[in-house]
């Protein structure tokens, strides 16, 4: 028995130089004007100010793909968004894929997307960096890309279960 296993998080180096400046240049801003008495804010809204600035900043490094396929099926969990693992069977699939994308392009950008501005007859995306995807599609037309950062290993899984898609 074959099975694939993946966890991803967001921990590319450009997003944590972003995220790094655009969080502490604010809260440094915020911080010397508080100290120059340039502000009529006192210490609780500064202190609920800055914790509303790093809460996103927590919420991002906090966000995990996990990804396992085996002989039941294909399950995915985007914590926190999902709190569990949710199971795609074999069974309700019609084709899947390991495919090259475009995450901006077709999606969006990363993350959990689906379609609201983008093309919506691509489906949704659940991708944390990259642009290699295990493509779904299932029985009732709808379509799901996971991505992967794994796409060798992927491939071998996949091949030894396609046999279960009816």
């Amino acid at each position: 028995m074959k099975v694939f296993v993946e966890e991803q998080r967001f921990r590319q180096l450009w997003l944590i130089v972003i995220i790094a400046i655009s969080t502490i240049v604010p809260i440094c801003f915020i911080l010397k004007e508080f100290s120059d008495g340039n502000t009529d804010f006192n210490s609780s809204s500064i202190i609920t100010i800055i914790s509303i600035t790093i809460l996103p900043v927590i919420l991002i490094f906090t966000l995990k793909l996990d990804t396992k396929i085996d002989e039941v099926g294909i399950h995915y969990q985007f914590y926190p968004i999902h709190f569990s693992l949710k199971t795609i069977l074999w069974s309700e699939l019609k084709e899947v894929k390991v495919r090259t994308y475009n995450p901006i392009g077709e999606y969006g950008g990363w993350g959990f997307r689906s379609g609201f501005l983008w093309n919506k007859s691509k489906g949704k995306a659940i991708n944390i960096s990259g642009d290699v995807g295990i493509q779904l599609e299932f029985k009732n037309g709808k379509k799901l890309l996971i991505g992967t950062q794994k796409k060798a290993e992927a491939e071998s899984v996949l091949e030894t279960y396609q046999h279960k898609i009816a």
